[in-house]
């Protein structure tokens, strides 16, 4: 059985929707929820977590549903933002009292500990910390309990190399008993590159594909050539077409190598341009970072 399942979460709005994302995740991996700024990816993860009520669509986390109970399934997820959720005013000894009342599951000692590991002052005001340390402090929290699924929204922006390198070895080490997952969105796509196990790439709502990351680096290639090979009659097995007076650039499905001229180039592509050229077949442009 999947931890998560995502089954036709839809969710209108008067210039934007939603539409029947669906999608799973196996226990003990990790997801790349992926897509440009605006293309959904929050308001899917609001709306798994019933931050918004969405207008259809279902998910199960562990076999619970948030209509069967609501508390257990919400204890089971660890969500970290790109901004920090915590009161800017107090201080993370407050922050431990008030998660001790709140979560069941949540373990003090263990909260202390990770104070202390990541150098966090429990006296020190929220507000003073450096956005490094609210990151710190979110993971604190999550880890602190019996979650079951930790979501990142974005949570890598702006994060110096030092600490970000810190963050995913923590989702790294969060997954490895094999009964946790991870569900990472982001738009910065060299943050998955070597921890992400799942890609499901959204665009203007809708889902685009859903693949393991290693079947997607096996499953295209990229196609670089002049303009004379183009005319060979290729340009409708290329996804994402671009061409210059020169050339052209594009993806291509590995199986359909055998009808590539000789002079084409073929490379690996990275996981961003399979994105990029992906988003550019549906008619949409790719704002992501590199």
């Amino acid at each position: 059985m999947d931890l998560l399942e995502v089954k036709g979460l839809t969710k209108r709005y008067k210039n934007f929707t939603l539409q029947d994302i669906t999608f799973s995740l196996p226990a003990g991996y990790i997801m790349g929820y992926i897509g440009q700024n605006g293309a959904g990816k929050t308001t899917t993860l609001h709306g798994m977590t019933h931050l918004i009520k969405v207008d259809s669509g279902e998910v199960t986390l562990n076999g619970i549903t948030y209509r069967e109970d609501p508390v257990r399934f919400k204890e089971m997820i660890g969500y970290i933002g790109d901004e920090t959720y915590f009161p800017t005013d107090l201080n993370a000894g407050t922050i431990r009292k008030i998660l001790k009342d709140f979560y069941p599951s949540f373990k003090a000692e263990q909260f202390d500990a990770y104070l202390q590991q990541f150098r966090l002052d429990p006296r020190k005001k929220i507000g003073d910390y450096s956005r490094g340390m609210k990151v710190r402090l979110m993971f604190a929290a999550a880890l602190s309990r019996d979650t079951k699924l930790l979501i990142l929204d974005e949570a890598t922006n702006g994060l110096d190399p030092i600490v970000k390198e810190e963050v995913l070895c923590m989702l790294q080490e969060y997954i490895e008993d094999g009964s946790r997952s991870v569900l990472f969105s982001t738009h910065i796509l060299s943050d998955l590159e070597e921890i992400a196990d799942y890609i499901c790439l959204i665009d203007h709502g809708r889902k685009i594909l859903m693949e393991e990351k290693e079947t997607l680096r096996e499953k295209y290639v990229l196609v670089k050539g002049g303009t004379e090979e183009l005319q060979a009659g290729i340009g409708e097995r290329l996804i994402g077409l671009k061409q210059t007076l020169v050339g052209f650039e594009g993806l291509m499905e590995s199986d359909d190598t055998i009808y590539l001229p000789k002079n084409c180039t073929v490379e690996q592509p990275t996981l961003q341009q399979i994105m990029l050229y992906c988003v550019k077949d549906q008619g949409g442009t790719w704002n992501g970072d590199h």
